[in-house]
């Protein structure tokens, strides 16, 4: 569990009925299409949920969870994702071609990282990526077989990446291991920073100086807040530089259900968009996904998330009701008039991302119980105060008198 500025009691409730209203009450008509008559039901909801029961094989008029999905995704899903991508990116084309759907953001991530495993020792790959990062980040590369090649960014700067910095480690790393890739999460994770094209520039640049490809996590495009913050995909970017850069560095960029403003991490569902990729990558790519059929019902509930309702349809009015830039906000405001605690506006994402001065007597304590203090911390937060949060040691962020925590 995690600290985040998720909605309140209150505008819980709102988001709620939004999701009754929308991608549950959907899939409740896909599994169960008697639904379609059921006039309780936003008209929208119901013609959503009838244009994929359209798509089933002719004479079945049912959606079912046990059937088998295409490879790479349902093709209405995938053309859908491709027409969302192409309005993001302000009209940029989207390849369906180059657009895989399956179960969530790891198991993307997990094969792309298998496909670039290799060598051991020196020449085991690495896997550049700035520090903090994911929490699950570790883990996955450790499964994979990948050298975690950390790049500290600085709270003082606002967790902004630095190239210079980057280059400096990528050159340090290369007498241990041999980085191949570069992975970032923009909006950052736990950080919630926010890069601007002038940081996406410099960092295709730093890409295609090094030869690294850039694998890009983007699950919080949708949960982008403050004044003047604007989320721009690094495919934009990418495809707006010079044909140096624009057909010559390679990209593949990650969204899901998991993340952004649905949340629905059960519902395993997430898609990668390649860009400048070898041709034998999607095909190999295409053999791994043969061995295991995405799920089906993630697939109408992603379209609902990058498909919102809009103006005028009856659903809309439940899916504005969200309060999470006030609740980012008044989070940041909260924890910087706290003793000893220090933190940084998000940008996006739904983390905050605070650092905290260590009693020295916590610390000692928790060198006795072989703990780090920050986990420690966490434990206290979770038995004295019944808030869960997570160590920012997962993060990566391991201190002597301070920790922070997400």
């Amino acid at each position: 569990a995690y600290v985040t500025h998720a909605p309140t009691r209150q505008s819980s409730i709102n988001i709620q009925k939004h999701d009754i209203k929308q991608y549950t009450t959907v899939l409740a008509v896909c599994v169960f299409p008697d639904l379609l008559r059921d006039d309780s039901i936003p008209l929208d909801a119901r013609q959503r949920a009838q244009r994929f029961l359209d798509i089933c094989p002719q004479g079945i008029h049912i959606m079912s969870a046990g059937v088998y999905s295409s490879t790479t995704g349902m093709p209405y899903v995938v053309q859908r994702i491709a027409e969302f991508i192409s309005k993001r990116d302000g009209g940029i084309a989207a390849d369906p071609n180059q657009i895989f759907f399956y179960s969530g953001t790891q198991e993307n991530l997990k094969m792309v990282l298998n496909l670039l495993s290799s060598g051991s020792g020196e020449m085991q790959t690495g896997v550049l990526t700035p520090l903090p990062y994911p929490h699950t980040l570790p883990r996955l590369l450790q499964y994979t077989r990948l050298k975690l090649v950390p790049c500290s960014l600085k709270q003082s700067q606002g967790w902004a990446v630095n190239t210079e910095e980057l280059h400096r480690t990528v050159t340090e790393a290369r007498e241990h291991c041999n980085p191949r890739a570069l992975f970032i999460c923009n909006p950052g994770i736990p950080t919630g920073h926010i890069q601007d094209r002038k940081s996406m520039e410099s960092v295709i640049r730093f890409a295609a100086a090094e030869r690294l490809i850039l694998l890009v996590q983007e699950v919080y495009q949708d949960c982008v807040h403050g004044p003047g913050i604007e989320f721009l995909s690094y495919k934009k970017v990418l495809l707006e530089m010079s044909q140096e850069y624009s057909e010559h560095v390679e990209l593949i960029s990650f969204n899901s259900l998991s993340n952004g403003s649905l949340g629905e991490c059960g519902l395993r569902g997430g898609y990668m968009e390649l860009v400048n990729t070898d041709t034998a990558v999607a095909e190999r790519l295409k053999v791994l996904m043969g061995f295991r059929s995405p799920p089906v019902l993630p697939q109408p509930a992603l379209e609902v998330m990058i498909n919102p309702p809009t103006p005028g349809e009856p659903s809309y009015p439940t899916y504005k009701q969200t309060t999470l830039s006030h609740n980012a906000q008044r989070g940041y405001e909260v924890l910087n008039s706290l003793k000893d605690v220090s933190c940084q506006p998000a940008m996006g994402g739904i983390f905050l991302y605070p650092r905290l001065e260590l009693p020295a007597q916590l610390i000692e304590e928790a060198k006795t119980l072989g703990l780090p203090p920050d986990v420690l911390l966490c434990q206290m937060f979770l038995d004295k105060a019944g808030v869960c949060v997570g160590a920012g040691s997962e993060n990566g962020s391991e201190h002597d008198t301070y920790c922070y925590i997400r």
